[in-house]
């Protein structure tokens, strides 16, 4: 696996590390090539927090690491966006004004609350809260779709109250069909997010199910990361999602350099 194509840095609200630190921890671990997706969610609803930077010094950052250490990794700039119904018209103005080599679109919120926090499970089960979340990301990638790869699809499953002991993907077929469906008709990518086994879901994001039944639907295109916010856990268990690709019957994974698609045999 050559590159890990969602990493993130001081740039975004929830992570404190400096870009040339995930750049020298990739070089270290011999990881050729490496995209910052640092967050873009604008009307997030949390008081006080804000998921927004200036995408001037942003650039101008990553273009200084690009020069320094040309000769050792290729660093792309990329943006992670979180989806809302409401903002396609903000989120297509972005992406037409800058230069970015590679867009995530995500799902952070359902009914405008941040699963993060446990009580946006209040009073209701794990499985009405997915499904809602299922539900919104459809209306979010029919709403704007100017993005490249569809950022850890099942991501609701890591805040659950029984996280994935009850979620089967059987159980929402019928919405996540049309979400795939839909990425494979504007020709979006789905993304293998390492961080769900980081974080002892026992699976990436998506589950593997849901990969198996994108490549059955017609899908080819997979980017594969990490969502490293730490130096460590860049390329997290990238072996293991190379198998888990394979296993699903893909037979490349790809890379986006000035948001055109580059494929590598697994």
């Amino acid at each position: 696996m050559i590159a890990d194509m969602h990493i993130h840095s001081l740039f975004s609200t929830d992570s404190d590390t400096p870009m040339e630190s995930m750049v020298q921890a990739a070089v270290k671990a011999g990881i050729p090539t490496i995209c910052f997706t640092d967050h873009i969610d604008y009307d997030y609803p949390v008081k006080d927090i804000t998921f927004e930077f200036d995408i001037g010094r942003y650039k101008e950052a990553i273009d200084a690491l690009k020069e320094k250490y040309k000769s050792k990794i290729l660093i792309l700039m990329g943006v992670e966006l979180g989806l809302q119904e409401h903002l396609g018209g903000r989120y297509r103005k972005l992406v037409e004004g800058y230069p970015f080599d590679f867009i995530i679109g995500s799902q952070h919120l359902v009914g405008n609350k941040d699963p993060y926090y446990p009580e946006t499970f209040e009073g209701r089960t794990d499985m009405e809260i997915y499904r809602e979340f299922f539900k919104e990301t459809l209306r979010d990638i029919k709403a704007f779709h100017d993005f490249d790869s569809m950022g850890h699809l099942d991501y609701i499953v890591r805040y659950g109250r029984k996280k994935a002991a009850d979620y089967r993907y059987r159980d929402y077929a019928d919405i996540i069909d049309e979400i795939l469906k839909l990425l494979i008709r504007y020709n979006i990518s789905l993304e293998l997010n390492t961080a769900g086994i980081r974080k002892q879901l026992g699976f990436p994001n998506p589950h593997p199910e849901i990969l198996k039944r994108y490549r059955e639907l017609g899908g080819t295109c997979v980017t594969v990361g990490s969502d490293s916010h730490k130096p460590h856990s860049l390329g997290y268990a990238f072996d293991e999602a190379a198998d888990i690709l394979k296993d699903c019957g893909f037979t490349h994974y790809v890379y986006y350099v000035q948001r055109k698609a580059h494929f590598v045999k697994l």
